[in-house]
C-alpha cells in the first residue's frame, strides 16, 4: 500500500493504492447541506488549498441503525454527507469507462461506503473506474417542501445524485476516466433513482448508459407529497409561514418526526412515504411515461430483477395485510379493472404477499420500463435466479439484493450474507455477471465471449436467466404480464 495524488478541479487529493487499485475515499462533491443549506439544492463546492487526504469514507446521511451484515460500521452519521469514493485501476490504457453506483435502501437507508459496494474488484478485473456516492435520504432528501413554499425545491436526493454525476463528468479524466463514457448503475432505490434520472431534464447528458437492478419507476403524486410535507410540519409544530424554523431542529428530531409520519400515514412495504415525487420543476412526468416519449433516447439500458425479490421482506411470522389493503394496493398499482382481474394471483397468505411484492414493486415495473425504452435505444433484460444452497430462508431463494456481491465480485460479502461458502459455480457466475456489466459499460452491449445476450423487444421479450447455468427465455411469465398490464400501458 502506498499513497497516490491526483489533481482535480477543486484541488489535490491524496489517496492510497491497494491491490493494484487507486482508492480515494470521502471526496466532497457539493457544499455540506447544513445550516441554511438544509432542505436546499446542492451547491457547487469551493476549492481547497494544499492536499486533501482521501483515506477515510465521508459521513453518511442520518438514518436508523439496522445492524445488517455489510452495513457501514464506524462511519459517522451527519447531514454533511455529500461525498463519493473513486476506485481506479493503477494501470490504465487510455481513457477508461466509468461506472457510477447509486445505492439502495428504500430512499431512507444506506451509503456508498457500505462494504458490499467496495469497488476494488470490479475496477481491477474490469479495467473500469468505479465511483460510489452518497445522497440525502428520508426527510433530508425526500421531504418535498416545494409543494408548500416554491422557494424550496423537491427531490433533493435526486439532485444530489445529479451533483455527483456533474462532479464525475468534470473531474473523472484526472483519474484516467472518459467523461463521455459514463454508466450509472444501481439497485432497488438506486435503480428507481436511475429511472427518475432518465426522465429528469437536469440529468441530460451526464451519462450514456444505465444499469437498473431490481427497481424501476417509483414516484408519489404531488398531492401525496404535499400531504406528507404538511403533516411533517404539524408533527414539528411549524406553520407554513415559518419554514426557516426547520433549520433549528436537530437531525434526530427530524428522524423521529419522519418515523411518526410513516406511522401516521400508514406506510407499509408497498407504499413509501419518502421517495421521488412528481414535480413540475424537477420531475414533471412519471419516469415510464417520460421514457416512453423519448426522454432518454439513445441511452442504452440493461435492466432486470431477481426471481424471488419479495422473499427478503416477509418472514414466516410477518403480519399479513388485510384483504381490503391488498385490494387498495392492487388498485393503486394498476387501476380498478386490472386489479380485480389480478386479485386471484395474490391470496392473503405469506406466498401471496411475497409474490405481490416481487411482481408489483420490482418485476412488472421493470418490464414496463424496458418496453418503453426499447422504442428509443438498445435494451437488455435479465432475471437473476441463483440462490444459496441452504435450507434457511431467505437466501435459499433468489431474494432482493442477492445479485450485488456478484456484480462487485465481493464473494466474501456473499458468504457473510448467506452464511454458506460460495462454491465454484458461484465464483464462475460472478465472473460472468461482472464481464457482462463491464462489456455493457464499455460498448453498450453486455454480450461476452461466453454469453451472447440478445436485445429485448416487445415481440420476443428475450430475457437472460442467471443461474447455475445461463439460459435465455422468451417472454417469461407472459400470461401474468398481460394480466398485470393496465389498459392504458400497452407493454
Amino acid at each position: 500500500m502506498y499513497e497516490t495524488t491526483v489533481q482535480t478541479c477543486f484541488g489535490k487529493l491524496k489517496g492510497r493504492t491497494e491491490n493494484g487499485v487507486r482508492i480515494f475515499k470521502g471526496v466532497p462533491f457539493a457544499k455540506p447541506p447544513v445550516g441554511k443549506l438544509r432542505f436546499r439544492e446542492p451547491q457547487r463546492m469551493e476549492a481547497w488549498e494544499g492536499e486533501r487526504e482521501a483515506f477515510q469514507f465521508g459521513p453518511v446521511c442520518p438514518q436508523p441503525d439496522r445492524g445488517l451484515p455489510g452495513e457501514s460500521t464506524g462511519v459517522e452519521k451527519s447531514e454533511d454527507c455529500l461525498y463519493l469514493n473513486v476506485y481506479a485501476p493503477e494501470e490504465a490504457d487510455g481513457d477508461l469507462p466509468v461506472m457510477v453506483w447509486i445505492h439502495g435502501g428504500a430512499f431512507y437507508l444506506g451509503a456508498g461506503s457500505e462494504p458490499f459496494y467496495d469497488g476494488t474488484q470490479l475496477a481491477k478485473q474490469g479495467k473500469v473506474i468505479v465511483v460510489t456516492i452518497n445522497y440525502r435520504l428520508g426527510p433530508f432528501g425526500f421531504l418535498h417542501l416545494s409543494a408548500i413554499d416554491d422557494s424550496y425545491t423537491s427531490n433533493l436526493g435526486l439532485l444530489d445524485q445529479i451533483a455527483a454525476l456533474e462532479w464525475v463528468k468534470e473531474n473523472i479524466a484526472f483519474f484516467g476516466g472518459d467523461r463521455h463514457h459514463i454508466t450509472v448503475f444501481g439497485e432497488s432505490a438506486g435503480s428507481m433513482s436511475i429511472a427518475s434520472l432518465l426522465a429528469m431534464p437536469k440529468a441530460k447528458g451526464l451519462f450514456q448508459q444505465a444499469i437498473m437492478e431490481s427497481g424501476a419507476s417509483a414516484t408519489m403524486s404531488e398531492k401525496l407529497a404535499k400531504d406528507a410535507a404538511e403533516r411533517f410540519l404539524t408533527i414539528l409544530d411549524i406553520d407554513h409561514h415559518h419554514l426557516e424554523r426547520l433549520c433549528d431542529v436537530s437531525d434526530q428530531e427530524l428522524l423521529q418526526a419522519a418515523d411518526q409520519l410513516r406511522t401516521l400515514m400508514g406506510e407499509n412495504i408497498f407504499e413509501l412515504i419518502f421517495q421521488p415525487a412528481l414535480d413540475e420543476k424537477t420531475l414533471p412526468l412519471k419516469p415510464e411515461a417520460a421514457v416512453a416519449k423519448g426522454a432518454a433516447k439513445g441511452i442504452g439500458l440493461l435492466i432486470g430483477t431477481n426471481r424471488d425479490e419479495g422473499a427478503l421482506f416477509f418472514a414466516s411470522d410477518s403480519e399479513l395485510l388485510p384483504e381490503r389493503k391488498i385490494n387498495e394496493i392492487l388498485e393503486e398499482y394498476m387501476g380498478k379493472e386490472a386489479a380485480e382481474a389480478a386479485a386471484p394471483l395474490y391470496p392473503r397468505s405469506l406466498k401471496g404477499h411475497v409474490d405481490m411484492m416481487t411482481d408489483l414493486v420490482f418485476w412488472h415495473p421493470s418490464v414496463v420500463f424496458a418496453s418503453a425504452q426499447s422504442q428509443h435505444a438498445s435494451v437488455f433484460m435479465y432475471r437473476f435466479d441463483w440462490h444459496a444452497d441452504s435450507e434457511h430462508p431467505p437466501f435459499n431463494k433468489a431474494v432482493h439484493g442477492l445479485e450485488i456481491p456478484f456484480v462487485f465480485g465481493n464473494m466474501d460479502s456473499l458468504e457473510q450474507l448467506t452464511g454458506t461458502k460460495a462454491g465454484e459455480e458461484a465464483h464462475l457466475l460472478a465472473k460472468q455477471i461482472q464481464a457482462a456489466w463491464v462489456s455493457f459499460a464499455r460498448s453498450g452491449n453486455p454480450s461476452t465471449d461466453d454469453v451472447s445476450w440478445p436485445d429485448y423487444d416487445e415481440d420476443s421479450r428475450k430475457t437472460l436467466i442467471f443461474d447455475q447455468e445461463i439460459a435465455i427465455e422468451n417472454d417469461p411469465y407472459s400470461e401474468k404480464r398481460k394480466l398485470l398490464t393496465a389498459s392504458n400501458l400497452q407493454v
